[in-house]
């Protein structure tokens, strides 16, 4: 899971100040995905909002049933340094989930010693990239949030198209 900021130049609900684009108003996404990157769970907040205030609503927008987590199959959540919160971690042990928060920089140190090893976290990153070639939702231009979130489902569903090898 992890969160990034888009540009709402025309407002609305769920918008609010952007800190890295000079108080203009933006919106933040949180993304929840599988372990090949496929979006399975996104939810949407005023830019302000902090990433770790997103998990709850993040983890009850999974569109899909999740199999239930046993000793044998754990089921792992990847999370940076901005999730490095009690809250966070109650609230993944009340899903059944196993958190796996890493300081910036840790993994990348991880990776320089390991032939072969890649970082669990760039998937999600990866599926920010394939989100923002999505030219309709770079730039949120709906005032709307049911809308917004709306497309940003459908980006999501195409997403999961593609990765299957259905839609190309």
């Amino acid at each position: 899971m992890d969160g990034a900021m888009t540009k709402a130049p025309l407002g609305g609900k769920k918008t609010g100040p952007n800190p890295t684009d000079r108080g203009k108003s933006g919106v933040k996404r949180s993304l929840l995905t599988e372990g090949h990157g496929v979006p399975i769970g996104v939810a949407i907040e005023g830019a302000n909002r902090h990433d770790m205030k997103l998990v709850l609503p993040t983890i009850k927008a999974i569109v899909i049933e999740r199999p239930e987590p046993t000793v044998e199959q754990p089921q792992g959540m990847c999370l940076d340094k901005g999730y490095d919160y009690d809250e966070v971690r109650a609230t993944l042990d009340e899903f059944g989930f196993t958190a796996h928060i890493r300081a910036r920089g840790e993994e990348a140190r991880a990776i320089k010693w390991q032939a072969g090893f890649k970082a669990r976290r760039w998937v999600v990153e990866r599926a920010h990239s394939w989100m923002n070639r999505f030219r309709r939702l770079l730039i949120r231009w709906d005032k709307k949030p049911e809308n917004y979130l709306a497309f940003r489902h459908f980006a999501c569903g195409l997403i999961a198209f593609r990765a299957a090898g259905l839609f190309r």
